[in-house]
Parts: C-alpha cells; structure tokens; sequence
C-alpha cells in the first residue's frame, strides 16, 4: 500500500519560510470568532524535495492519457494538447470576473457567442446553448426543453419518452427527473432500434425519443428518417445523446436527419480535461421551433456588439446553471474547433472509425464479437468464450491488462451484451499504440488457455491489488484513520 504524505512527515521539517511582517489589521478582527480554529491543524511538516517526490510518485502510480492509451468505450478518453490549458490559463482569461459588465467582456463574449455559432453549424441545429456543464444536465436541459414544448402547447397527456436498451444509463434516469416514464424499445438483432415494436409502442401519449448515435454497440443508427417521422407523426421530438458524436464530426449533422434536440460532450469531443467528476460542458443545440425554451441567456450579436441575450426569458426553461457554463472548458472546444477547421474535424472522426475498425479486425479472432459489421468509433467485443472455456471473466481480463501497462476498456456496459468489453481507442492512438493494445489483449487470450489463475490473481504489478469492491462500497471508513 503506498504511503500517505503523513507518513513522509517529519517534526520541524519545512518546504518554504514565510517572511514575517505585520499587518494592519489582525486577523482576528477579520474572520469571526466562531470560525477561530480550537486547536493548529495537523498538517504534515515536509521538505519541498518531499512534497515534489510524493506527488509525483502518486502521479506516476495513476494511469492518464500522457501515460498510455485510455479505450474507455463511450467515453471518448482522447488527448488533450498542452496549448489548450496554455491559453486557458492565459491572465486575458483567467482574471474575467462573472459579475463585470459585458461592456468590458466583449473578446470573451465573441469567443462564446463564435463557439455556439460553431456547434450549430456541426450539428445541423438552429440554435445552442452553452449554459450546461455535464453531459447529464445537458440531457436534462434537453428534455426539459421537450417538456416545456409540450406544456406550452396543452399537451399534457404527453408523458412517456421511449429510450433503447443500449441507452446510456443517464438516459432514463433524466427522463425520470424531469417527471416522463420510460418505456423501453429493445435491440433488433442487427443491434439497431426494432423499428416495428417502436411503432406499437408509439402512441398519443409519447413525448419523444431519445437516442444515441452511433449507439453504444459502435452502430450507426440508419433508420433515424423513418423514426423521426414516426415521433414526429404524434408529435412527438427525438433527442440525440451526442456522447458518440466523435464519429460524425463533417460527416453528419444529426440536426439534417430528423433530430430536433442533442446535447454535445466538449469534455469528450472537442478534447477538453474530464475525469473524476468534472470539469464538464454540456452544451444543448435544437432546431427553430424550440428556440423559445431554451435556457437564458444566449448569446446574440447586433451592431453595438455581443450581448447576454433575455429576449425569451418569458418561455424559457430558466437558468440550469450559474453565470454561464464552465467558461475555461468552453475556451478549450473554441481552441480546438478553430485549429483543426472544417476539413481537421472531419479527419478526426475519420481516423477514429479507422482505429476502431482496425482494432476490432484483429481482436475478433481472440474474443467474441457478436456484430462484426463495420463499427464506428468504437465496437463491443466480450469475454464470453472465455468465461464458458476457462472460468475467465471480463473483470479478470481487465484486471490483467493493468498489468499489461493499459487502462482496461468499459466493461460489463452495454448491458445487452453479456461481458461486454467497449473498446473506443479514438484517433489520437497511432498505428504503434494500437499494435502495442493488440498485442497485450492477444496475450492475455493466450494466458487465459495456459495459466487462467494468474488472470484470477491480477493486477499483479500495481501499487494497489484486486479490492473487495462489494466490501469497499459497504465499508466507507478509510483505511488510514487521521486523529484530530
């Protein structure tokens, strides 16, 4: 078990001194007395040659996308250039305050008010929004949105929104939220919406539709006109999970095909920092007819200049969030969109179907795929002839590929496809990296045949081995317990 820093703590030990002076006025004068510390806080007393070596070993023991390839399926884990968080740390942009008035942020707000212009124009939508922060709450603006459309034209028996089985699991979850029941379509054997059991469950009473595409299988959807005539046949609207829009970039515009509505994923497709919660940008576009319910403001430019934009507020859906969205990660989809252009867009969506396909070509003689079609951006591969032949599971795969020196794909997700593997290595990876991935899978096949209970005992080589997962949910209290 590694090492907590207040193990590396030594009595009397320093990093930095401090020069002493006085102030004008004493601390306490200013912090209330019910916040005055009772006791000096522990802290750990460490050199700075200390702190540096801890953290850096820590940094090292963590896998991240600088260290090696990240195929988190549906996650999109791509690299993030080094001049994105160079310009966003830039003083222009670090030191704006939310409270100044737009008079004084005119640069800033062009930059936003170009980027919504820019996400409209790749989505084929009429109209963004960049208030949301997380893909889930840009879900949740967007069916908000569909609720608000419905409410304002008396359609109050309008209260189921059909989602397939291999929705993301925000997906019914947000629809819940926002007050709809889910009914859900299943897969066809293709692995595409069963567009004949979707027009049985399409009635008077359904809001809308929502969809990933391409799916979580790494399918496109192909049918998406026959179904946005259906829903739209009842009035209903079909919403686009953009989470796999990292295959259409120049290719498709879901807002050309039928989509009414579609958030974006910037912390995934426009390569901009996620992980751990956040930071995140959820960014909703729709078609005109929506427009009115879109959060406020929107950002709209005349001839005086870039505005915060209230003209709807008396039909909008109000604010999901304060200010106006995550404004650095915002700055880092701006960065990225403006460098690599129309044509660079295209080229990324293109190298990602390239490398996933390649991939899945070499892995399908190791693992079973059960669609072997061309795949998009990413394909579901599965352990299932391993588990039947070996008593190996998709965990113990995963496990042992730490070992291999490679973040383990999303496992177990779709839930549609037993010990599913989803294997999304974006277009960032070269040729190399993706040979190098191959190669550890193939190995570790081998070693499923020759020594299945090494893969029962891994990870092996990492600082921290196989946990009681049930055990470590149940059991919250940390191992290392700090006294006052």
């Amino acid at each position: 078990m590694p090492k907590t820093v207040f193990e590396y703590s030594s009595a009397g030990r320093k990093g930095v001194s401090l020069p002493s002076r006085e102030i004008d006025t004493p601390l306490d004068s200013l912090i209330p007395t019910k916040f005055h510390r009772a006791k000096t806080a522990r802290l750990p007393e460490l050199s700075e040659l200390d702190v540096m070596r801890h953290y850096i070993k820590l940094s090292q023991q963590n896998h991240f996308i600088e260290k090696g390839l990240y195929p988190l399926g549906s996650c999109t884990m791509k690299y993030n250039p080094k001049i994105h968080e160079s310009l966003a740390r830039h003083t222009c942009f670090a030191n704006i305050h939310p409270y100044q008035h737009e008079s004084t942020l005119q640069g800033a707000l062009e930059l936003l008010y170009e980027l919504q212009e820019d996400l409209a124009e790749i989505s084929g939508m009429a109209k963004v929004t960049l208030q949301p922060v997380a893909g889930a709450q840009g879900e949740f603006t967007g069916i908000k949105i569909i609720a608000a459309y419905h409410k304002a034209k008396g359609n109050t028996h309008k209260t189921k929104i059909i989602i397939p089985d291999s929705a993301h699991g925000t997906n019914p979850a947000t629809c819940h939220l926002v007050g709809f029941d889910v009914v859900e379509l299943k897969s066809n054997a293709e692995g595409r919406c069963d567009i004949a059991r979707l027009r049985e469950l399409v009635d008077e009473n359904t809001a809308g539709f929502m969809l990933t595409n391409p799916n979580t299988l790494g399918l496109f959807e192909t049918q998406i006109e026959e179904i946005a005539e259906i829903m739209h046949s009842v009035d209903a609207l079909i919403y686009m999970d953009g989470a796999n829009l990292n295959a259409l970039l120049g290719i498709v515009q879901p807002g050309k095909i039928g989509f009414d509505i579609m958030h974006f994923n910037l912390h995934k497709t426009f390569s901009t920092p996620h992980g751990g919660g956040g930071p995140g940008a959820g960014p909703v576009g729709v078609v005109e007819r929506l427009i009115p319910y879109l959060p406020v403001p929107t950002i709209s430019k005349d001839d005086a200049g870039y505005h915060l934009d209230y003209a709807h507020e008396s039909t909008s859906i109000g604010k999901v969030h304060t200010f106006y969205g995550n404004f650095a990660v915002l700055l880092r989809a701006y960065i990225y969109i403006k460098m690599l252009g129309a044509e660079g867009l295209r080229r990324v969506s293109e190298n990602a179907i390239i490398n996933a396909n390649y991939l899945m070509a070499i892995l399908k003689d190791y693992y079973h795929i059960q669609h072997q079609e061309y795949c998009m951006h990413e394909f579901v591969a599965d352990g299932t002839r391993q588990k039947k032949e070996h008593g190996v599971s998709t965990l113990d795969i995963a496990k042992r590929l730490l070992d291999k020196g490679f973040h383990a794909p999303t496992v177990y997700f779709p839930l549609i496809i037993p010990e599913a593997m989803m294997i999304e290595p974006t277009e960032s990876e070269s040729l190399e990296s993706l040979n190098a991935f191959a190669h550890a899978m193939i190995e570790i096949a081998q070693e499923t045949e020759q020594n299945p209970e090494l893969l029962h005992e891994a990870p092996i080589t990492t600082p921290v081995r196989r946990v009681d997962d049930v055990r470590a949910v149940k059991e919250l209290d940390p191992i290392f317990k700090i006294e006052e």
